[in-house]
């Protein structure tokens, strides 16, 4: 069980999560998009923290000895859901960039041609 001042303490900073998320958001920084991984698991860690039992549950559901042991692991898929998707943007962004390098050398190339005639 939380304690009650704990309870409280991770309810603010989950609302001032939320808040920087939506200011990400209004200020264009991220898009929408790209949002929803980090809004989805502000949705775990508050179902976490108002309801703690949860993750005890979750836990001896897949068979882990503890709680903690069960949070590391949570955490550790997280983090490795949250490469993912930056390993896949970077990859599109990277892919993106080679396409209009080239195309930007094809028509300096075809500019300078028109120009010697």
């Amino acid at each position: 069980m939380i304690a009650d001042r704990l309870r409280i303490s991770l309810i603010i900073a989950l609302i001032c999560y939320f808040v920087l998320i939506m200011i990400f958001l209004k200020r264009r920084d991220i898009s929408l998009k790209y949002t929803l991984l980090w809004i989805f698991a502000g949705i775990f860690m508050g179902i976490l923290v108002l309801w703690p039992e949860t993750l005890t549950r979750i836990t001896s559901l897949i068979g882990i000895e503890t709680s903690m042991y069960g949070l590391f692991i949570l955490a550790i898929a997280f983090i490795i859901a949250i490469l993912m998707s930056i390993t896949a943007i970077v990859s599109k962004q990277s892919e993106k960039i080679r396409s209009l390098t080239q195309t930007i050398a094809m028509l300096e190339k075809r500019i300078r041609e028109l120009e010697e005639k």
